[in-house]
């Protein structure tokens, strides 16, 4: 808790220290707008990098979701992950709810995705796990007529701490507000290692919690060697979900921190200069 009180106040005083050129060489497209070439695919029920029914796919230089080819969603739950694992960074998000959802979706499922944080690697997920060990920043749209909170947390396979208590239970709604019908919403998270991980929305932190790590239940089918439970998650593979309804993603880039990983003040600049832009 010291160390993310002081963190906090060092963003707050440096937001001008850092020059605009320093500020931008961090930022990685990890969605091109053409193709998922960087990507690995593992759906439920399917081998590793087999797209059931191209579920996943680029359209109009957008990152898709979609079932068209399923005849029922069936708990084919699917997860595209970025080639490589990251530990330090600042994920940003920009994604729309469309359409209706996939046959057999569940309830809980509607207008339901997620952006899956220090993440398993895909290819250590067996054939009919249904998600990754991960901490995700869960994706809510609205309903039209309930509060939907979205950047909210779940956690299959993982525990956080959160106001300076082991969080159990599943998953943790934030403070936003809703956001309903099929317009764009950007979500940023910031992740350092398993120190703090704080979820953004309008340049508001709406949730914040501390050290992640593996425990708990909400995974199913995983090999028992994935799961070491009290394990510290310092950094893992990033993956965006398929839960049964459509969702598209316009933009999904990153803003590399661990080269500043080592200096608090320099990281507290870094940050505090992104997160104003």
């Amino acid at each position: 808790m010291k160390l993310k009180i002081t963190l906090s106040l060092l963003i707050a005083l440096s937001f001008c220290c850092v020059n605009q050129s320093s500020a931008q060489k961090g930022w990685i497209d990890l969605f091109n707008g053409k193709d998922v070439k960087d990507w690995n695919i593992k759906i439920s029920k399917h081998n590793y990098n087999e797209n059931y029914a191209n579920t996943f796919r680029v359209e109009d230089g957008l990152m898709k979701v979609s079932y068209d080819g399923y005849r029922d969603f069936d708990q084919q739950y699917g997860h595209i992950f970025y080639k490589k694992p990251f530990s330090y960074y600042l994920l940003e998000v920009t994604y729309r709810f469309v359409g209706e959802q996939a046959k057999g979706g569940e309830g809980w499922a509607y207008r339901n995705s997620g952006a899956m944080l220090h993440g398993q690697a895909p290819e250590t997920m067996l054939k009919d796990q249904d998600f990754p060990i991960s901490v995700e920043g869960q994706i809510l749209g609205g309903d039209g007529t309930h509060d939907r909170h979205t950047s909210n947390v779940c956690t299959p396979g993982t525990q956080i701490v959160y106001e300076g208590k082991l969080f159990t239970p599943h998953c943790l709604d934030s403070r936003s507000k809703t956001y309903a019908g099929d317009q764009w919403v950007t979500a940023r998270f910031l992740v350092l290692g398993d120190s703090v991980i704080k979820h953004i929305i309008d340049k508001e932190v709406v949730l914040e919690y501390t050290k992640p790590q593996i425990g708990g239940g909400n995974v199913s089918n995983y090999d028992p060697k994935m799961k070491v439970d009290g394990k510290a998650l310092t950094g893992g593979y990033i993956s965006l979900q398929s839960e049964s309804h459509p969702i598209e993603f316009k933009k999904v880039r990153l803003f590399n921190l661990q080269p500043y990983s080592k200096d608090k003040l320099k990281l507290a600049q870094v940050i505090g200069k992104i997160l104003n832009d």
